[in-house]
């Protein structure tokens, strides 16, 4: 019992690890962070496939988390998709590495490793590898000009953005 203990406290932590390359933004200010963010562009997964209309909205928990709120529409269902979470900060408060869960107790990475650190307007975020990527932005759609550079940056890191799908906000 022990060593199974041991090897699912290893699994678990490896689901908030950083990819390589990847550095967690600094100086990350959580009260300017909350509020909705728009889902401009993902890498494909299974739990958003085939979804449109993608936002996520954070607010905070009285126990310092964040509450998560992950929303998106189904054309084929013609139904809106929603799911809740909540997110915690890994090592400080002031970076943007957040492990997050919506099915307790499996928490994965939340890494914003791009931000718009004056404005919070556009933010990169990724997963425990470089199979999640997320473009984000306060409004549904970003000027071309900050996503080359927010793209071009990911595919620097690794990122196969060349798969990245863009989300319909209509």
């Amino acid at each position: 019992m022990k060593y199974i203990s041991i090897i699912m406290a290893f699994l678990l932590m490896g689901c908030v690890g950083i990819p390589e390359n990847v550095k967690p933004v600094e100086n990350f200010k959580s009260e300017k962070y909350l509020g909705r963010w728009y889902e401009i562009a993902r890498l494909d997964h299974s739990f958003e496939r085939g979804l449109t209309r993608v936002a996520a909205d954070y607010s905070l928990l009285a126990n310092g988390g964040v509450r998560v709120i992950n929303r998106g529409y189904s054309i084929k269902d013609k139904t809106w998709k929603e799911i809740e979470g909540k997110a915690y900060f890994v090592e400080r408060s002031d970076q943007g590495y957040l492990k997050v869960s919506f099915f307790c107790p499996f928490y994965g990475s939340y890494i914003v490793f791009e931000l718009d650190h004056e404005h919070y307007q556009y933010a990169l975020v990724c997963g425990p590898d470089k199979s999640y990527l997320w473009i984000l932005a306060r409004a549904p759609e970003i000027n071309r000009d900050t996503l080359a550079v927010l793209t071009a940056k990911a595919a620097k890191l690794g990122f196969d953005t060349g798969k990245l799908i863009f989300v319909d906000h209509r």
